[in-house]
């Protein structure tokens, strides 16, 4: 169904657009009789007319909106909370989180030329286009990174530390051959490699071989294929999981095999899912603290319109490892 503009108040009223603009923007100094302006406000309830956000902000010079960028990473609940605590934080300010998934079909540029946001938060790269539009429109851009990044607006979430953190914590328990159990969607492909690099950085600043690396689908087949090859030759005896999800799938593997956990082969995963202290052994994982992360992007985003807002907490409190029975 056709959005109500105001022409069409315009039309159901009989007056000018003029009239509807001055009637419905509340204009100072209009000469508009009370009975006009009447006729016009019933006309627009009648519709259920409601000005745009676009509208909005040029009389006001301003808008409400954060508009969030989430590249096209897969769905899960690391974003979901990551989105719902952003939610909670902006409103907090009066603002509200409008979110974008950045999947190729709907180009961002129609996005926020409409919505004219106050601010844009972009969890992945902007094109340079978009990026250098955007400011030359005064809206400020705040960014986050998978690495650390030069660019003081910009929040880094460190995916090194992670599998330097997996790595660490199997080498403390003596596992001394290691696997890493990469994800098969390549949507994941930016996390995965640096986690990936992490393990490997990881390794041989403890002195242990290179981690063998095989990708893993969310199946019992695939995770029990990689733990053949993991258990040929120099058995691996500890598997550092791109996330949960991955970790469920070669505790399944492993199972399928015939082998214990972890007597035979120590598994830890990334992001504390619910569902992982319900694995058959519970799994140990790496937390994330999405709050604080979240705090981190909204004091970014805060900061870059000028609210004066305490500082978060430092990004040393951002992972853990949680253990439990599966090492």
């Amino acid at each position: 169904m056709p959005r109500v503009t105001s022409a069409d108040v315009a039309r159901e009223s009989g007056v000018s657009r003029t009239t509807v603009s001055y009637v419905l923007n509340d204009t100072p100094g209009s000469s508009i009789s009370e009975a006009t302006r009447r006729r016009v406000l019933d006309a627009a309830e009648r519709l259920g007319y409601t000005p745009s956000a676009a509208a909005r902000a040029l009389r006001s010079g301003r808008s409400d909106v954060v508009l969030c960028v989430v590249p096209d990473w897969t769905a899960g609940p690391v974003i979901d909370t990551l989105i719902d605590h952003l939610t909670i934080l902006f409103a907090s300010h009066g603002l509200s989180l409008l979110v974008f998934n950045d999947r190729g079909s709907q180009p961002l540029t129609e996005l926020w030329r409409a919505v004219t946001p106050r601010a844009v938060l972009a969890l992945g790269a902007l094109t340079d286009a978009d990026a250098a539009a955007m400011r030359a429109a005064r809206i400020p851009v705040v960014g986050s990174a998978l690495d650390e990044d030069p660019h003081p607006e910009t929040f880094a979430v460190p995916q090194h530390g992670i599998a330097e953190l997996q790595v660490e914590h199997l080498a403390a328990r003596g596992h001394r051959v290691l696997a890493y159990a990469a994800p098969s969607d390549p949507r994941l492909a930016a996390f995965a490699e640096r986690r990936l690099a992490g393990a490997r950085a990881a390794c041989a600043r403890l002195g242990l071989p290179a981690p063998r690396v095989n990708a893993v689908d969310l199946d019992v087949a695939s995770a029990a294929d990689a733990v053949r090859a993991w258990r040929a030759g120099d058995a691996v005896t500890g598997v550092v999981a791109y996330n949960d999800e991955v970790a469920l799938a070669v505790l399944a593997g492993l199972r399928a095999q015939g082998l214990d956990v972890p007597a035979d082969v120590a598994v830890i995963g990334v992001d504390d899912i619910p569902v992982a202290r319900l694995a058959s052994p519970a799994l140990t994982t790496v937390w994330q603290a999405i709050d604080a992360q979240a705090e981190h992007l909204t004091a970014s985003v805060l900061s870059a319109l000028g609210y004066s807002v305490p500082s978060p907490r430092g990004a040393a409190e951002l992972f853990h490892v949680v253990e439990r029975a599966s090492t």
